[in-house]
């Protein structure tokens, strides 16, 4: 992350705000994917991060869509464009929606885009940053003693909410919203790098 080290804080520019939003998002879709089954256990390998062993998938195809998207994330939340990261499990065969993880971005008083002021920074221990991700990923392992069993076979797709005038490259397209009926919905913790918050959710389906 791009900081000077001032006591024991750090200055959190704009754009180490938006990479380390951004690392955490790659690390939490690969927990998603590994905890609920999308991909076989020896499709991911083992990294440290968070102070955490995390999984993350080593099939290049999905590495090079994840690596592609989280690049232009980047630099949406660079611009103060992104309002929610939403990664969308279906059943491959009815291509229902089964769960919704939901993660909304909101900016930190006095870093909206129109108002920030050239130079400005936060001021946040990188520790506690840290920290409260690894919190954040601990709930999403911890989500599949209460998440219903996946008895199907699942894809992935991520969607992101941009305001109106993010600059949308030619390859990206409009998608249906994805909503779940019959769902229930259980908030998990947020974090906060002092210019970016990031609130989590997840939605599942019930037989209600």
């Amino acid at each position: 992350m791009e900081g000077t080290k001032l006591g024991n804080k750090n200055c959190i520019t704009l754009k180490g705000s938006a990479q380390h939003v951004s690392e955490f998002f790659y690390f939490g879709i690969n927990s998603i994917l590994y905890q609920r089954g999308i991909y076989p256990q020896e499709s991911f390998t083992c990294k440290q991060k968070y102070g955490l062993t995390l999984l993350t998938i080593t099939d290049d195809g999905v590495k090079d869509f994840l690596d592609k998207t989280l690049t232009q994330i980047k630099d949406w939340l660079e611009a103060g464009e992104v309002e929610r990261l939403v990664l969308v499990l279906t059943n491959v065969d009815t291509k229902e929606v089964i769960e919704r993880w939901d993660f909304t971005v909101q900016h930190e008083p006095g870093f909206a885009p129109l108002s920030i002021k050239e130079g400005k920074v936060g001021e946040k221990d990188l520790k506690v940053i840290q920290n409260e991700m690894r919190d954040v990923i601990r709930q999403i392992t911890a989500c599949v003693t209460f998440l219903p069993l996946l008895d199907c076979v699942c894809a992935f797709d991520l969607l992101v909410y941009t305001y109106q005038s993010a600059d949308v490259p030619e390859k990206w397209a409009e998608s249906a919203p994805c909503f779940i009926a019959n769902s229930q919905e259980v908030r998990l913790k947020s974090f906060s790098t002092s210019v970016h918050k990031v609130e989590a959710c997840v939605s599942y389906k019930t037989d209600a």
